[in-house]
């Protein structure tokens, strides 16, 4: 499986591979592109340790630094980061300890073992492993991790597999131990891992042994691995390190984008500065009921800040009045109560995408309204279907133009598969039901993950505290239903991978500006700032004189 290129996008940096990709990629850029192990080991050491200094200066020179150390290619690339940092005079030698799986053997060779000589010659400290000793040999070796600011993690990457093992696992178990608790005053470290988290692969299921990374120096490809739901948090903060492979190789072995609203808004059009509403689209959204009138006043409002030129909200009689009552901008029509009406009764209306499910319930009565939804998505209207929408369509196959956006529960009940299962590994589930059910699924939560049925896969990364919280999920639908109309409206096409992309990047943006890192907030706030971003994207710039 391959990503479908998007046109003036060539940036292999933006793509995701599974390890099995990474073997038959590193593969050819030795055979055919001339890039030998050591060169490629040097590159990345010294990449990583470039990035690590950009972002993180103020450890130089006064900390001190362990790395942990296991005889393969991502312990080389530590060691190739502490040498870096001592003969560009940033790191006292003094200050800097090795602790390695198991000393080389006298028939070892290779860039591993060279590395140790050079780091040894450069006055190191090197330590084996000694944690297997039990506590009456002192345990030298867990005495530097304990007392050392930094410990890199260099014990294993890619090529594991199963779960660690040995002093591997020791050496893991130990630096977790030692980690800094953001609860906790006392000394701690900072846990930095080389590529991918000490025991994380594309085998990786919890209750397997983990490095609890704060800070993992990526390098490009970036893989999937890291972007699974259930393995993402161990992770910590992700810094990719570029300059390693061509983009062209890379891309030729992706198999999933990063979505970054920075590029992605550029997938949507912009508006004319001459634009009237119809212009913009027009969104039908069906939501709420008793107890839920929010959601729905949350996904109309959503829909506004994401760009929608007329939201039109129709909603049960009871909560009418409520919604009416604060709904500015937004069209709110009573709905009607003949048995057997679809709902959809005022012809002036003809909506340009229809949102379904927010806070709606699922009683027999919606089901009306879900089949007159699914004739116009037959006929190439968006449908966005959330919520109790999802639940309702579950057995339906649509004609591809059809957004789902189920969170990790929702997405259980629709394919009968265990939540818990779902997050070790979503993306073969999320492809297979795209495919079957012809559309686009937005998998939402700390990662969202996006699914079409012609086989693109989208990560956005989230990682946004500030989302846990009733209501952003409505706010999503509602970007996408905003972004859906306009896209049907100016081209009469609807593309609903790029749609929910889009959308989804566009909230992770909203979620990480810079007035919501220390604070709780509501959803509406968060629209509010989606409107700046969104606007700021999409609006043409006005030019005025005087």
């Amino acid at each position: 499986m391959t990503v479908k290129r998007h046109c003036g996008e060539n940036d292999g940096s933006r793509f995701l591979v599974s390890v099995t990709a990474l073997e038959a990629l590193e593969k050819e850029a030795k055979e055919e592109w001339g890039f030998n192990e050591h060169a490629l080991i040097e590159a990345a050491g010294r990449s990583c340790a470039r990035v690590f200094m950009e972002a993180f200066r103020h450890y130089f020179p006064n900390h001190k630094l362990a790395a942990a150390i296991g005889t393969g290619n991502n312990g080389a690339d530590a060691m190739v980061m502490l040498r870096y940092w001592i003969v560009s005079g940033f790191l006292d030698p003094a200050s800097a300890f090795l602790v390695v799986s198991r000393m080389p053997k006298k028939k070892d060779s290779g860039v591993w073992v060279e590395l140790l000589a050079s780091l040894k010659k450069l006055k190191v400290t090197v330590t084996e492993w000694d944690g297997d000793e039990g506590e009456a040999a002192g345990r030298r070796s867990d005495d530097i991790f304990a007392n050392s600011d930094i410990i890199i993690d260099g014990i294993s990457g890619t090529g594991i597999q199963g779960p660690l093992k040995g002093g591997a696992k020791e050496m893991a178990e130990a630096i977790n131990f030692h980690r800094k608790k953001n609860n906790s005053s006392s000394h701690g470290n900072l846990i930095v891992s080389v590529d991918i988290p000490s025991g994380n692969s594309d085998d990786w299921k919890p209750g397997m042994t983990i490095v609890d990374a704060d800070i993992t120096l990526a390098i490009e490809p970036l893989k999937y691995c890291l972007y699974n739901p259930a393995a993402r948090t161990h992770a910590g903060m992700i810094l990719p390190v570029r300059g390693i492979f061509p983009p062209e190789l890379i891309e030729q072995y992706g198999q999933a984008e990063i979505l970054d609203w920075s590029k992605v808004r550029e997938r949507i059009s912009k508006v004319s500065p001459d634009a009237y509403k119809n212009q913009r689209g027009t969104v039908e959204i069906r939501a709420g009921s008793v107890g839920a009138a929010g959601a729905a006043h949350i996904a109309s409002r959503g829909a506004q800040a994401a760009g929608a030129g007329l939201v039109r909200l129709v909603v049960d009689n009871e909560i009418y009045p409520i919604l009416a009552s604060q709904s500015t901008g937004i069209m709110v029509a009573p709905a009607e109560k003949t048995p057997g009406s679809s709902g959809f009764q005022d012809s002036r209306y003809k909506p340009d995408a229809i949102l379904l499910g927010p806070g709606w319930g699922k009683t027999a009565e919606r089901l009306p309204i879900l089949e007159y939804a699914l004739t116009q998505e037959k006929k190439g209207v968006p449908l966005i279907l959330d919520a109790d929408a999802i639940d309702l369509a579950k057995d339906k196959v649509f004609h591809g133009n059809v957004i789902l956006t189920p969170h990790p529960g929702e997405m259980s009940s629709y394919c009968g598969i265990d939540k818990d299962e779902l997050l070790k590994g979503p993306l073969p589930v999320l492809l297979k039901y795209a495919k079957e059910r012809n559309a686009v699924i937005l998998f939402k939560g700390h990662v969202i993950t996006i699914a079409a049925p012609d086989g693109r896969v989208g990560i956005v990364d989230g990682m946004k505290a500030v989302l846990a919280t009733g209501g952003s999920g409505d706010l999503l639908a509602g970007f996408c239903a905003a972004i859906a109309g306009r896209m049907k409206k100016e081209k009469n096409s609807f593309d609903a991978y790029t749609c929910a992309a889009a959308a989804a990047a566009l909230l992770i943006a909203s979620a990480g500006s810079k007035g919501f890192k220390a604070r709780f907030t509501d959803p509406l706030e968060l629209a509010n700032r989606a409107a700046d971003l969104a606007g700021k994207a999409w609006l043409k710039r006005e030019l005025f004189h005087g």
